[in-house]
């Protein structure tokens, strides 16, 4: 294995598991995030439905905490 395959696994396995692309890219050495989430993006396929997801949960929690106050 050469050392990129190395390097293209670790990133991988860090997005896969939600790590911040910006915490990547600098483990990486990347100048900008962007080139992170250029090369990288295909791993984070459904990262428009989980920040979806997680607006909800987060309206709802909202919404409940204004019902308990009220």
């Amino acid at each position: 294995m050469r050392f990129h395959h190395f390097r293209h696994t670790h990133a991988t396995i860090l997005l896969s598991q939600n790590i911040h692309p910006k915490v990547v890219s600098e483990r990486l050495g990347h100048s900008t995030v962007r080139i992170t989430l250029d090369i990288y993006s295909h791993v984070l396929p459904n990262i428009q439905e989980e920040a979806a997801r997680k607006f909800d949960e987060a309206l709802e929690n909202a919404a409940q905490e204004t019902d308990r106050e009220a």
